[in-house]
């Protein structure tokens, strides 16, 4: 089923429906994320995601990436922790800070948690060209790297 186009025809219009629409897409995300992994919330699979990318990162550097406090960082990381998907070891070059990294679980748990929402964006973008697809990864890195 093809949808037709949004008509937006000032800048006013346009800035409304991308706020609904973002809107809109985050909340299906945090909806969908139950389901795809029931062990593994949104928020949870992000920040295993980011600490599966950066091994060896700090608390500190997922509250700065995220632009969230270190006390919401420090709660979610315990959480991870209690489940055995993170582990906090001493830093290399600074034997008082302390680092993250998955564990074999978390590594585990991420890699069903990836497979099951490749999936899910596969069937929800089959319908579009590879054209649309390159276009829509374009921009959607442009905006988040605006912040």
């Amino acid at each position: 089923m093809e949808v037709p186009p949004v008509q937006v025809e000032t800048r006013d219009e346009a800035m409304t429906v991308i706020q609904r629409e973002l809107t809109t897409f985050a909340r299906r995300a945090r909806a969908a994320a139950a389901r795809l992994h029931p062990r593994l919330s949104l928020v949870s699979a992000t920040l295993l995601t980011h600490v599966a990318e950066h091994p060896g990162c700090r608390a500190a550097d997922l509250a700065a990436h995220y632009l969230l406090d270190k006390s919401t960082i420090s709660r979610q990381v315990a959480a991870l922790e209690r489940l055995g998907l993170v582990e906090r070891r001493t830093a290399e070059d600074d034997h008082r800070a302390q680092v993250l990294h998955l564990t074999p679980a978390g590594a585990e748990v991420l890699a069903d948690y990836v497979t099951a929402r490749r999936q899910a964006f596969e069937q929800r973008l089959a319908g579009w060209s590879e054209e649309d697809l390159r276009r829509f990864a374009i921009c959607l890195t442009r905006y988040n790297d605006g912040f």
